[in-house]
């Protein structure tokens, strides 16, 4: 009777950690704040992968061997063809993870899928573990597509 009180506590733990993950899968969650002096090595890699400053860029990891990256290319493509009318229309950049590893390694990326938005000035401003919600992607580029100029 003891192994199967322990047997349910432990799926009942695991359950609830599982949920929990779960829930922060595909979230945009606002990029945590850096010191203003980003790493000059961190620059040159973005700049060398397409985030350049010159407007607002999706950037989102994936592999070869990653199934739900393939989920991520239709949801960033379709929202981003959203944009393409606007001021600031953002860039749609794919990063393959075993081809540009320090890349990760600078983001911090732990797990794939991984996207990134950075805004006009190549600032990180959101990130998202997990295949993106479609509105809040659009929600979280919007304001980054104006031109603030005009």
């Amino acid at each position: 009777m003891m192994e199967i009180t322990i047997v349910a506590a432990v799926l009942l733990i695991a359950v609830a950690v599982g949920l929990l993950w779960q829930r922060r899968q595909g979230r945009v969650r606002p990029a945590a704040a850096s010191d203003s002096a980003e790493s000059e090595a961190r620059a040159e890699l973005l700049e060398a992968a397409g985030v350049t400053g010159s407007g607002p860029a999706v950037l989102h990891f994936s592999a070869d061997w990653c199934g739900p990256c393939d989920a991520v290319r239709r949801v960033v493509a379709n929202v981003i063809g959203e944009f393409t009318e606007t001021p600031s229309a953002p860039r749609d950049i794919e990063v393959d993870i075993d081809v540009r590893p320090e890349l990760a390694q600078a983001l911090n990326v732990l797990s794939l899928p991984t996207t990134f938005i950075f805004d006009a000035e190549g600032r990180e401003r959101f990130r998202i573990s997990g295949v993106p919600k479609a509105g809040d992607l659009r929600t979280a580029l919007a304001p980054l597509t104006i031109d603030k100029a005009a």
